[in-house]
């Protein structure tokens, strides 16, 4: 029998797919890609195949997870298998660079990126292009806002590079990006199955840029304020986003043989967006989706689910 078969690393983020999988008696395996062994000269399994690999892998001692990922990409994609987020998209989930040429491409809207080599060279190169600031600085290779900087000033940025703190991008590439400062503090994330817009939800970024809405990701109880002083949820679902950026969003997915993503921009002062992350290995905030009436797995079960069903369609009673 045919299944869907999701390629992951990170145990913590299948899980919730799996109970969702499991009520709706959709029948799955898992494939490990943290330690895994492919015997590529023979055929693959029939199925629908997802990738969940994560640009963020590293940071869970799974260096190499993605690059033994790219191959069993490959191999299933030469052999016709039905894959969500192959080998494109897994090339744009691993670098930020790579996604603003697809992004600008599409005609959307990007902040001003430098990429830089090394650390020698990030203090001349953001003096050169944003003076003594604001700039952020970020990794190339990235994943839940992890290693996000904002810098106002070139001290500031000079200390951190000659500090024990200085944390070298796991690819050695940095990115230095123009702030795009919000009137409020925060992102919206539009999130897309079957290459559509599903919903969007609105981050809140008052404690910082590690944003992943994973259940699994700790938020703390900063992001918890009680009592008349309560703020805005983390997280929190929005209507929706402008019909041509969502538009132009969704033919950019459809360019790049994207499925599965959400995207992520941030609103200037005179309500510019700018587009900076397209996160292939995208998760669900469950609080935030419960208030909403709306279930980001539930959909993505769909989806897979009424795939495999086309595909492999089950015998017809005799």
């Amino acid at each position: 029998m045919a299944h869907i078969h999701i390629l992951y690393e990170n145990a913590d983020w299948l899980a919730p797919l799996a109970e969702t999988f499991d009520a709706r008696g959709l029948p799955w395996h898992g494939w490990d890609m943290a330690d895994g062994a492919f015997d590529i000269s023979a055929p693959p399994p029939d199925g629908v195949f997802f990738s969940r690999m994560s640009a963020s892998a590293h940071t869970r001692d799974h260096r190499f997870s993605t690059d033994l990922t790219a191959g069993v990409l490959t191999w299933l994609e030469r052999h016709g298998r039905y894959v969500v987020n192959g080998v494109r998209a897994l090339d744009l989930e691993l670098s930020k660079a790579r996604q603003y040429a697809a992004l600008e491409k599409a005609g959307i809207r990007t902040p001003r990126t430098l990429i830089v080599l090394g650390r020698h060279r990030l203090l001349e190169a953001a003096q050169q292009a944003f003076g003594d600031g604001p700039f952020i600085l970020k990794p190339n290779r990235g994943g839940k806002g992890l290693g996000v900087q904002l810098f106002n000033s070139l001290n500031g940025l000079q200390a951190y590079i000659e500090s024990p703190l200085y944390d070298e991008p796991v690819d050695g590439i940095h990115l230095l990006q123009q702030y795009v400062k919000a009137p409020e503090p925060y992102i919206i994330r539009a999130e897309f199955i079957g290459g559509r817009f599903l919903y969007a939800v609105r981050v809140d970024t008052s404690d910082g840029f590690e944003l992943c809405p994973a259940d699994a990701c700790p938020i703390g109880d900063a992001f918890c304020p009680v009592g008349e002083e309560a703020a805005r949820p983390k997280f929190e679902i929005i209507p929706g986003i402008d019909p041509a950026q969502k538009a132009a969003y969704e033919r950019l997915l459809e360019a790049a043989g994207i499925d599965v993503a959400g995207i992520e921009y941030v609103l200037d002062a005179e309500g510019v967006a700018f587009t900076y992350d397209v996160n292939t290995n995208t998760n669900y905030n469950t609080d935030a989706e419960a208030k909403a009436g709306i279930s980001g797995r539930a959909t993505l079960a769909d989806f897979l689910g009424g795939a495999l069903a086309r595909l492999y369609p089950p015998q017809a009673a005799e």
